[in-house]
């Protein structure tokens, strides 16, 4: 069982999205191979980080955890992206567009986290595709100080805490050698620069969070659990840095009629036992509308026809699939006398046929 989450990060149940991006940040500086070549077990460590911030970073996955631990994201069918990537490096990149050891140990703008919401659409929407909207909550760039975090007009000064540098150091000594740990001022916020006087919009944070709508074209062909991306509409990065990513996962209602496998369509349809044994017509539902079938005589339980193109198309588009229905003889449970009677009848010239035979 993994560990739990907020004890990964070190961090309360109660942190901001904030507090959870610097812990991490802090562990992942720390955990760094640079720094930590005598701890083999430094890379998984900051797999395990990684995965933790992954969740608690999303407010959707988060308040799963928060409700139902690990056991929801996996029901949920969530898998932690970091475990995908071999090394610190591309987990690095993954999450925050860059590495915070490059030249100099400085760091660069992080681009802004992705968001994930769900999109619900019924099976007849597959057919020709359809358009749902989406709300969700964002952090975009603070339009009154345009993200600098200061009051229009006012200057933005050097952190006197960490002279610019926007990170603070800590060497110590083990019997490994010397030790340096870096990890955000908390002066600054890593920024290197702080207002003299903080915009009185976003309190000099230069981002805030928001409510968004957006329309998403959903194409025709789609799987249930597919998820859509949207180039730059996630949360907004540090200045400079690029937007995150709306990701769209989504989920087709339930159809009691159909059971659908890829492009094919599954139909179970009631046959009267009278009507398997001298055969006619009957109806059965499509996706857009009804359609006749034609039951051999002496059809027998579970066969099966076809009616072709009556299916859903591939993704990418192409020709339709199949809507296969499945004969299910209905046997009557309650006859009246003459019923019985004419039952009897039959089965005893059937036997002797049989019998003949």
């Amino acid at each position: 069982m993994p560990r739990d989450y907020y004890e990964v990060l070190g961090v309360e149940r109660s942190a901001s999205e904030g507090e959870v991006k610097k812990a991490f940040r802090s562990l992942a500086r720390e955990l760094h191979p640079d720094v930590n070549s005598h701890d083999p077990e430094a890379e998984e460590k900051f797999k395990e980080a990684a995965e933790a911030y992954e969740v608690l970073s999303d407010s959707e996955r988060r308040a799963t955890y928060d409700r139902f631990g690990h056991e929801g994201l996996r029901s949920g069918g969530y898998q932690p992206r970091a475990t995908d990537f071999g090394s610190f490096q591309q987990i690095f990149e993954t999450i925050f567009g860059g590495d915070p050891f490059g030249p100099g140990f400085s760091r660069g703008p992080s681009a802004g986290g992705d968001i994930g919401v769900v999109a619900e659409i019924e099976l007849e929407d597959v057919l020709e595709g359809t358009k749902r909207e989406v709300r969700f909550e964002a952090v975009s760039v603070c339009e009154h100080c345009r993200g600098n975090g200061a009051e229009p007009g006012t200057p933005i000064t050097t952190c006197p805490k960490c002279d610019g540098a926007g990170e603070l150091r800590q060497v110590s000594r083990s019997v490994f050698g010397q030790v340096v740990r870096a990890m955000p001022c908390d002066r600054c916020g890593g920024e290197g620069r702080i207002p003299e006087t903080p915009c009185e919009v976003c309190g000099g944070a230069g981002r805030l969070a928001d409510s968004r709508t957006w329309e998403v074209d959903v194409p025709a062909g789609i799987e249930h659990g597919q998820r859509i991306r949207i180039s730059g509409a996630g949360h907004a990065g540090d200045p400079g840095a690029r937007a995150g990513d709306l990701y769209v996962e989504v989920h087709i209602a339930v159809d009691e009629r159909f059971a659908r496998q890829g492009t094919e369509l599954v139909t179970r349809l009631d046959v009267p036992v009278t009507t398997a044994m001298l055969g006619g017509e009957l109806s059965v539902p499509t996706l857009e509308g009804e359609a006749t079938v034609k039951v051999p005589a002496g059809a027998q339980h579970g066969d099966v026809t076809a009616l072709e193109g009556e299916g859903l198309p591939p993704l990418h588009g192409g020709r339709r699939g199949d809507q296969h229905v499945v004969f299910e003889l209905v046997v009557p449970t309650e006859l009246t006398d003459e019923q019985a009677e004419l039952a009897r009848r039959l089965d005893e010239q059937l036997t002797r046929k049989t019998a003949g035979a």
